[in-house]
């Protein structure tokens, strides 16, 4: 009998410095679109999916893991950046239980937007307000196997990335000619109502614990090869979608430089993607592309008509290519924008970059 309890007082001791270990790594918290989703939507009745050949081509196995990419995307690079062994996986992963849920998790799902009627055409995806209410859930979760203090101080001292806005104009607001949003609003006057939006949303989001948040800008909108497409004569960037960026992608910055004042500290940082992507899309030979205008794989001109598939065009070597599909960056271009959000200055990264987060957190 004695031996029995001690056996069981040993496993459980041994138990609760494993996860006590577990937990000192950093946990990783990913919410937004399909930039950043890394399969969630493969669980759910929508068409915005990439759960099929030829994704994930350049992936370890070059499977199709739902990640809108060749290869890895940004959270796979971030994560490997802050020395996680694997990325967090989807939320609605099967997988997803006991010590795999201290990794962190991975909430986004393509299509969505910060309005809830973005994105209404894919029917079934995860509208950010739901990505927080499983953020909620989570930490429920996680507090049964490691307690409600351990798995709040998870929460505070996780980073966070958040990836929003793009959607909300290009299947929003310039989905169709004359949207409901467009006969509602000007652009000058949709932006603001949009950036105000999603403040309620990372407002929340804080009131959740995240103490360390990532948020990307849109990037380049009019210069993806899917407007190029349709919207451009010789390969010049489409100016409406353009002005839309260049209105969203200050505002965005000035909201959380004020929000972090209002919550008395730099809670969140600014990624100025769209800076990044101009760096490759205006001069991509300086950066070893061949090409910011065509996608790997598509078709019809600039490969920017439609989905990727099976029976697309697709490039032997999506290193010299900027854009994978008629919307998503390749994995090479992901990499580019990663190492700006880790070492990029303050026009990249505001007020910090993410190398000097990681430095002041390893001095607390």
């Amino acid at each position: 009998m004695a031996s029995a309890l001690l056996f069981a007082l040993l496993s459980a001791a041994l138990l609760a410095s494993t996860a006590t270990t577990r937990v000192e790594a950093r946990a990783f918290f990913v919410f937004g679109d399909s930039l950043v989703d890394v399969g969630n939507n493969n669980y759910l009745a929508t068409t915005a999916r990439a759960d099929a050949p030829p994704y994930g081509i350049d992936y370890p196995g070059r499977r199709a893991t739902g990640r809108f990419s060749n290869g890895f995307n940004i959270p796979d690079l971030i994560s490997q950046s802050i020395g996680q062994s694997e990325s967090p996986l989807p939320y609605l992963s099967p997988s997803m239980s006991g010590s795999k849920l201290l990794i962190g998790a991975n909430f986004a799902s393509a299509g969505v937007g910060i309005l809830n009627d973005t994105g209404v055409q894919f029917v079934n995806i995860i509208r950010i307000g739901q990505q927080l209410q499983y953020f909620q859930q989570y930490q429920s979760r996680v507090s049964q196997i490691i307690g409600p203090v351990e798995a709040q101080r998870l929460v505070n001292q996780a980073l966070v990335l958040i990836t929003l806005g793009g959607n909300d104009f290009v299947n929003n607001y310039y989905l169709v000619p004359f949207s409901a949003r467009s006969r509602q609003y000007t652009l000058q006057n949709y932006v603001p109502f949009i950036i105000s939006e999603y403040r309620k949303v990372l407002k929340r989001l804080h009131g959740l614990g995240a103490r360390k948040v990532l948020v990307t800008g849109t990037g380049p909108l009019g210069c993806v090869p899917a407007e190029l497409a349709q919207r451009s004569r010789n390969g010049e960037c489409s100016a409406e979608l353009q002005r839309a960026a260049g209105l969203f992608n200050p505002q965005l910055t000035q909201m959380l430089l004020s929000l972090n004042s209002e919550l008395g500290g730099d809670i969140f940082v600014a990624a100025n993607t769209q800076l990044t992507h101009y760096d490759f899309i205006n001069n991509p030979q300086a950066f070893g592309f061949v090409t910011s205008k065509v996608a790997c794989c598509g078709q019809g001109r600039y490969n920017g008509i439609g989905l990727c598939t099976p029976l697309s065009n697709l490039c032997p070597n999506r290193d010299v290519y900027a854009f994978w599909d008629p919307f998503h960056p390749s994995e090479r271009a992901n990499r580019i924008i990663v190492q700006q959000i880790l070492t990029g200055d303050l026009n990249y990264m505001n007020p910090m970059n993410l190398s000097t987060i990681l430095a002041m957190d390893s001095q607390t």
